[in-house]
């Protein structure tokens, strides 16, 4: 089976503790107990951006090391806004390896096919706040993207995106990416980064022939959901 959920925020090895926010209250024993109660060892779990507060790659073992050894299944890690300790695609695959942390993979500039489906995405950006767009970004991201479904597109299968960000919030629309979905022929694309009073403009459901999920952790109650 195939699941996704994102921004877990993990703080093992940093002084960030997200129990002071609303709803995160013993996070941690409700995202392990839901999730193990129905993820497998066979089964694989998208998770989209904002893994661990750490700064550092050497800070996030702790987080990682949760990650892998304490949640069920195979896991297949999006960067997102937060990941400060994300650094090149070398490093951070020589560290998992180096830690003995067998169960997770990073999505980014690739694609995986599971379950008949291949998994493509990236972080993604979209202006908040009335903040001007940051053009590069946002022309850097769709690059990462279109590498991603390029990729997917030569394993097969359904593809499927899998972003950080959300494509559209309110009126906002990141149209770059927006505009590659379409040409790809992206029906379902999962995102993360909302929390609290936020979740409540998410889009969840069908906008032009794609159908748009938030997938925040305290968005979905700190239960994966299920994709196939």
């Amino acid at each position: 089976m195939l699941y996704t959920i994102g921004d877990l925020h993990l703080s093992l090895g940093c002084d960030k503790p997200m129990g002071i926010f609303s709803g995160w209250t013993n996070y941690l024993e409700r995202l392990r107990n839901n999730w193990n109660i129905k993820i497998t060892d066979e089964d694989t779990v998208i998770l989209l951006g904002d893994h661990s507060w750490a700064l550092k790659l050497e800070d996030s073992q702790k987080d990682l090391e949760f990650i892998d050894r304490e949640l069920n299944g195979k896991k297949i890690l999006v960067k997102g806004n937060h990941d400060l300790w994300w650094s090149t695609t070398k490093k951070i695959t020589d560290f998992v390896s180096g830690n003995g942390f067998s169960t997770i993979s990073f999505l980014f500039n690739n694609a995986y096919l599971v379950e008949g489906i291949s998994i493509c995405g990236t972080r993604g950006w979209i202006r908040e706040n009335g903040e001007p767009a940051d053009q590069k970004v946002l022309n850097r991201e769709a690059g990462r993207l279109e590498m991603s479904l390029q990729a997917g597109t030569k394993l097969g299968g359904e593809l499927a995106a899998f972003i950080h960000y959300p494509p559209i919030y309110g009126t906002e629309e990141n149209a770059p990416i927006i505009e590659l979905l379409h040409k790809y022929g992206v029906k379902r694309c999962y995102y993360a980064h909302l929390h609290g009073s936020s979740i409540k403009g998410a889009l969840n459901g069908e906008r032009n022939g794609i159908y748009y999920k938030l997938v925040s952790a305290d968005g979905v109650g700190f239960d994966p959901v299920k994709i196939n």
